[in-house]
């Protein structure tokens, strides 16, 4: 289960950053919004996955509050998820 964590923590950083920094400025600056229509649905789905399975691990890894607190903010945080897997998950 954690292998997939990781994963699913990897790719929701990714598209988060890809749509924060690079779809967001572009529908801004271009007055192109195709780009943020195409990498928003997977993130969304991403995102929730990343909860769910935050969730989830919490028991298996024997989180504490405040660790599951810090793995939950990381997906709404730039950079967070890559921050969880270096100190939480490896």
């Amino acid at each position: 289960m954690i292998k997939s964590f990781r994963v699913i923590a990897f790719l929701e950083g990714v598209s988060y950053i890809l749509l924060l920094f690079i779809a967001t400025p572009i529908k801004y600056l271009a007055d192109d919004p195709s780009y943020v229509k195409m990498l928003g649905m997977p993130h969304g789905l991403l995102f929730i996955a990343y909860i769910i399975l935050a969730l989830v691990i919490r028991s298996e890894q024997k989180w504490d509050n405040k660790k599951t607190f810090i793995v939950l903010i990381a997906s709404i945080i730039p950079f967070g998820t890559f921050y969880v897997d270096k100190k939480y998950l490896k």
